[in-house]
């Protein structure tokens, strides 16, 4: 038996045990991968959250030998040599570096540099970039979009570390959000708060401040989905000041309210929530356009069910189960339409029914997401659904939400 084989044995997720060692979930992957090993101090918390000692965790974290059968960690090995993320995450290191300096060098010297290079226009990268989000939302499957954004990386990269133009380097920003989106929905988040924070920097070096601040904002959810509400707040904060500078034709700070009106709710002040729902409720005040369909793509589409998940943070069940039933009824939540979002709503209806005690609920709603995870192969989607599991606590005991448990955990 492995670590990951003892850890479905004891019923937990991965996000579960993580959160019981104190660590992050992808970092319990990669123990189970056999990629990485505990540190002392890490070593005594998980043996401990798996009930057994040290010597047993040796065993669990030793590698298969000659002749085992069990030869998935070494394959795993083999399939993540050179990772390409951490090599396109270098070469951006460099970009940073590089413009860093340009800035810093006189104009004719640092226009000798950047006129060097012929790699594409940055219109052309721009271009390519909205193609690639349009692509990103139609995925049913968001890892499958993960090879075309990596080399996308590596030719922007190459372009970038020839020139100094702000809208290059927009373009590089705006591309390490949509590879930061594509780790986060497969439950990377080490990789995608990487990616937020090059972009952030990019974005800086760039002056683009609406680009700026959605890549805080994305940085935010990593935060959101670890439960560190308080750190996604300062992040959010910072955010909405960015995006006070910016473009005031685009939707950028009323996402940052929508995002906020999330914390806020897990921090459970249902007056700032409110506030927040409602400058982001302001949207609708904008033209048309105001959201560019790629790396900002806020419209307020979306408002119904996250003012609905908000209120079932806040236990306002009865205000939440009424707006996420209207959200269900929306055309662009009808079924066969977007997995990702009826799948949120669905979980979140399972889990007032959990709050209400109520087996019938709970197993309704919540075997309607796991067929919509099955279908779509959606981390997102079973990542909620994981997250609904360990709320189940003693409804575990009637068969239908047994069943939908048992479903869960195979997921």
């Amino acid at each position: 038996m492995g670590l990951a084989e003892r850890r479905r044995t004891l019923g937990y997720s991965q996000e579960r045990l993580a959160q019981s060692v104190g660590v992050d979930r992808t970092t319990v992957g990669r123990w189970e991968s056999g990629r990485i090993t505990p540190q002392p101090a890490q070593r005594r918390r998980l043996a401990a959250a798996l009930g057994i000692g040290l010597r047993e965790l040796d065993v669990l974290l030793s590698p298969p030998q000659a002749g085992q059968s069990d030869a998935a960690p070494q394959v795993d090995a083999v399939l993540n040599a050179g990772d390409p993320d951490e090599m396109i995450r270098r070469e951006f290191l460099g970009i940073l570096a590089v413009s860093g300096a340009l800035t810093a060098l006189p104009d004719d010297e640092a226009h000798a540099l950047t006129t060097a290079s012929d790699q594409g226009a940055p219109r052309d990268f721009t271009r390519m970039n909205a193609h690639l989000w349009r692509v990103y939302q139609l995925a049913r499957t968001k890892a499958s979009v993960h090879p075309v954004v990596r080399d996308q990386l590596t030719t922007l990269s190459r372009a970038a570390s020839g020139r100094h133009s702000r809208r290059l380097l927009s373009a590089v920003a705006d591309l390490l959000q949509l590879a930061g989106e594509v780790a986060f929905d497969t439950n990377r988040y080490a990789d995608a708060a990487a990616s937020y924070t090059l972009a952030a920097s990019v974005s800086r070096e760039a002056g683009a401040y609406d680009l700026w601040a959605c890549a805080l904002v994305r940085h935010a959810y990593v935060e959101l989905a670890e439960n560190r509400f308080h750190q996604a707040e300062q992040l959010l904060t910072v955010a909405r000041k960015l995006a006070g500078r910016g473009d005031t034709a685009l939707s950028t700070r009323h996402w940052v309210a929508s995002v906020q009106a999330q914390a806020y709710a897990g921090l459970g002040d249902l007056a700032a929530c409110e506030r927040a729902l409602d400058r982001a409720e302001a949207v609708r005040d904008l033209a048309p356009g105001s959201a560019d369909g790629g790396w900002l793509r806020f419209d307020g589409a979306r408002l119904s069910e996250e003012r609905g998940a908000r209120y079932v943070r806040l236990g306002r069940l009865d205000l939440a189960e009424d707006t996420l039933r209207d959200a269900l009824r929306q055309p662009a939540l009808a079924p066969g339409q977007s997995f990702r979002r009826r799948g949120s709503v669905l979980a979140d209806l399972a889990s007032i029914g959990v709050r209400r005690r109520d087996p019938e609920q709970v197993a309704a709603y919540g075997q309607d997401a796991v067929e919509l995870a099955k279908a779509s192969s959606s981390d997102y989607v079973a990542r909620r659904l994981r997250i609904l599991c360990d709320e189940l606590g003693g409804l575990g005991q009637d068969h239908r939400v047994a069943e939908l448990k048992a479903r869960i955990v195979a997921l």
